[in-house]
């Protein structure tokens, strides 16, 4: 993939929903306005519509804008009408074509549940999804919806197919420990370092029994590599004890159907909190050389997406009781929102075209009168994304 795509030029994909006899603004301005705004810390759609104000001349170097800037329920409208995967796949775009600049190595994959994101009166269930995380540069690379936790098998493949693998380390929990996952990883080009438990049942008592063997020999076995690291911090001490061995040729019937498995590790944790210590072991296949720092910086890495990626869920529209719901990232902010509405029909409103005064919110007539108002005048957001 080439270096540096314009972000305007990956969007150009994606199909505008909207009458072309009433277009003033065009779809690629939007969503690359949408973009930098969010990167720039907007949180909201008013937000967004201030940001291109105050950057007018600045966007226009790139961005056509031959009406000015949209406004916010203009971009609003046009969120809820795209495709979400259209944009997905060319926001993913812009972020691989600066892989080589940016040097994404560890790619951690897992799923988010959004706190509140459940809407009793239409009997929806909380909004679940699949992320995938660049551990080094703090970058959400995609995401997948799925319906629940437990359609996590069937999202990660279809994540995978967004990512550019070649190269990449891919860490997954459990729920990710399965061969075509595996398999799909080293077709991609990338490697694998997958955490088993309870799901692979005989491949997991394998592996435990064959590190419980090493302890009680002391390590008599020279092919274990070792590593330990000690970290202080939110009144903890935790010490961790990575240990990693060849693939045993007695482990080799239990897998014999995963693509390229080469090494397994162990993880031993040992935290002290309050004058009271708790342990944790955890066991993981890869399909990396022997090399325990790199195993453990794969390891370590991968909770980084549990510490770092942090989803917030928000209600727009309370008035009305529409619901917004929207995804961010609050330590990037490189994930535009991704809206759709519930318990209401989207109405196919065109650009030029705002809403009867008779289906306007007092908010949202209160907000069209004041769309031009003087410059200089903040309109802050009631709702937030981040």
């Amino acid at each position: 993939m080439s270096r540096s795509i314009a972000l305007v030029e990956c969007f150009s994909e994606v199909v505008d929903p909207r009458d072309p006899r009433w277009v003033f603004h065009e779809l690629t301005d939007i969503l690359a306005l949408a973009v930098l705004a969010v990167i720039a810390g907007a949180e909201g759609w008013e937000d967004i519509e201030e940001f291109g104000k105050q950057k007018r001349e600045w966007l226009k170097k790139f961005l056509r804008l031959p009406n000015g800037v949209p406004s916010h329920d203009t971009i609003s409208r046009v969120f809820r009408q795209i495709k979400p995967q259209a944009f997905q796949a060319g926001f993913t775009q812009w972020i691989e074509s600066l892989h080589e600049d940016l040097g994404l190595k560890l790619v951690a994959i897992d799923g988010k549940t959004l706190r509140r994101s459940h809407d009793k009166q239409t009997m929806k269930s909380a909004l679940h999804s699949v992320c995938a995380w660049s551990v080094e540069n703090h970058v959400t690379l995609g995401q997948q919806a799925c319906e629940e936790k437990s359609n996590e098998i069937t999202a990660i493949p279809e994540l995978l197919k967004l990512l550019e693998l070649q190269g990449a380390i891919v860490t997954i929990d459990a729920m990710g420990c399965q061969k075509k996952i595996a398999r799909q990883i080293v077709q991609g080009g990338g490697d694998y370092v997958l955490a088993v438990k309870g799901n692979q049942e005989k491949l997991h008592a394998a592996i435990v029994e064959h590190f419980e063997h090493l302890h009680e020999d002391n390590f008599g076995d020279n092919a274990c590599r070792r590593r330990q690291t000690q970290e202080k911090g939110h009144g903890r001490i935790e010490q961790r004890d990575y240990y990693q061995t060849p693939l045993p040729e007695k482990l080799r019937p239990f897998t014999k159907d995963w693509e390229k498995l080469t090494t397994i590790g162990q993880v031993f944790s040992l935290t002290e909190r309050d004058g009271k210590e708790c342990s944790e072991a955890r066991y993981y296949i890869s399909s990396l050389k022997p090399g325990v720092k790199r195993f453990s910086q794969a390891v370590r890495g991968h909770w980084g997406i549990e510490n770092s990626l942090h989803e917030c869920f928000v209600m727009a529209n309370s008035r009305n009781r529409q619901s917004t719901r929207c995804w961010t990232s609050r330590s990037t902010r490189t994930k535009v929102a991704s809206a759709r509405t519930t318990g209401q029909k989207i109405l196919p409103y065109s650009d030029a075209s705002p809403l009867p005064s008779s289906n306007r919110t007092p908010r949202q007539e209160a907000s069209r009168k004041n769309e031009n108002g003087p410059p200089g005048i903040i309109k802050h957001s009631q709702t937030s994304l981040g």
